[in-house]
């Protein structure tokens, strides 16, 4: 593929996966959505027009802002109170997103150091808009003469989101109960089969953060960026079932692969951002170099 379509193709995926940001989004009618008093995300106006309906949670502020109630004053209190209003939803509503309800639990907090004000169902948090975190871990390899390769996962065509597409070696949502590492672990076992011994290895490195809406929602994220490099002698194994094979390939073959729809999106952001680091994208080569690196990096 010729430098000039690469590029042009990487600069439309970073627009794709940060539309939140682009002229004609939904960004300006949006509500802001408020936990004592901070802003934590955005809400559509169809979704705060059916959460409105719950007075005894939701009020709007004079600003215009979606606000919890004031007498839900603790962590506890407000996660029941929004649970028991999305779990009604799910039953009477035709929000698509709820549909993928997975009984699993996300903090809400502007940023990850922050004390969390709430948990949410993960499902749910593209109705509000708050941020979500996860670890994404770049597995590759180098060999003795300094070649470059990378594993790759190819999601199981059954999984609920982006099936058969390729993603990195393992990754996954902080939940509300996990930290970083230990959710990095977690993923490396559950989706590669690697030992805890060999992914306490890997090295935090970057963050990748994007917002996009997509007609349903607001899905801020920021991926919490490792790189592991692997024994030439260690292949990664199908755990889980959310993956249904791995490949080691050559780094220039994996940066082609980028600018194909054969990549999960956001996962083919943390290997644009490997690329980068590891000068394989270097500025006096790329035009779009700027656009590349403020690309990764955009936070509500």
């Amino acid at each position: 593929m010729a430098n000039s379509v690469w590029s042009d193709k990487i600069v439309q995926l970073l627009h794709r996966i940060n539309n939140f940001y682009l002229p004609g989004s939904c960004r300006a009618n949006c509500r802001r959505f408020e936990v004592d008093g901070s802003q934590v995300g955005f809400i559509m106006p169809h979704v705060a027009s059916l959460l409105t309906r719950y007075g005894d949670v939701f009020k709007v502020t004079p600003e215009g802002a979606l606000s919890l109630c004031q007498s839900l004053d603790s962590y506890h209190k407000r996660s029941e109170a929004v649970d028991e209003v999305l779990r009604t939803l799910r039953q009477h509503s035709t929000l698509r997103c709820l549909e993928g309800w997975r009984d699993e639990r996300y903090n809400v907090m502007d940023k990850f150091s922050d004390t969390p004000s709430m948990w949410m169902e993960r499902a749910a948090t593209s109705l509000f808009g708050v941020k979500r975190y996860g670890v994404h871990i770049n597995g590759y390899t180098v060999s003795e003469s300094g070649d470059v390769s990378m594993w790759l996962a190819r999601r199981s065509p059954t999984k609920q989101t982006y099936p058969g597409l390729l993603d990195n070696l393992a990754a996954g949502g902080v939940s509300a109960d996990m930290s970083i590492k230990r959710t990095l672990v977690k993923e490396c076992e559950e989706e590669a089969c690697i030992p805890e011994c060999i992914a306490q290895e890997a090295r935090p490195v970057s963050t990748v953060s994007y917002t996009y809406e997509d007609g349903e929602g607001v899905f801020a994220e920021s991926q919490f960026v490792f790189d592991l490099e692997l024994p030439a002698s260690f292949k990664p194994r199908v755990g889980d079932g959310e993956v249904q094979d791995f490949y080691l390939l050559p780094i220039q073959e994996v940066k082609e692969l980028l600018a194909t729809e054969d990549f999960k999106p956001n996962c083919a952001l943390v290997v644009l951002d490997f690329l980068i680091r590891h000068s394989f994208i270097e500025p006096d080569n790329e035009p779009f170099y700027q656009d590349f690196v403020s690309g990764l990096h955009q936070a509500l």
